[in-house]
């Protein structure tokens, strides 16, 4: 697993890594304190592409369409 910062993760390297840390979990066959940063590590990637997802649901509800139902354009979103 490469220890890359999550923040600068893409929501689908994020998501990969998220299924590769809950394998490991699953097969229980990691030590002890390894499986507490697995956890710690998961709980944030969650987190992570949970927010990113949030994100891409706002933008696609500011999607504005016209009365032909194409889309217009869409309202400005803070980039924060």
């Amino acid at each position: 697993m490469v220890d890359k910062l999550i923040e600068e993760m893409s929501f689908e390297n994020a998501m990969a890594e998220l299924e590769q840390v809950v394998t490991q979990l699953e097969r229980g066959d990691v030590a002890l304190d390894a499986s507490i940063s697995l956890y710690e590590r998961g709980a944030a990637l969650k987190s992570h592409c949970e927010t990113k997802l949030k994100a891409a649901e706002e933008k696609v509800s500011a999607i504005t369409l016209n009365s032909e139902g194409q889309p217009t354009g869409s309202m400005p979103l803070d980039a924060g």
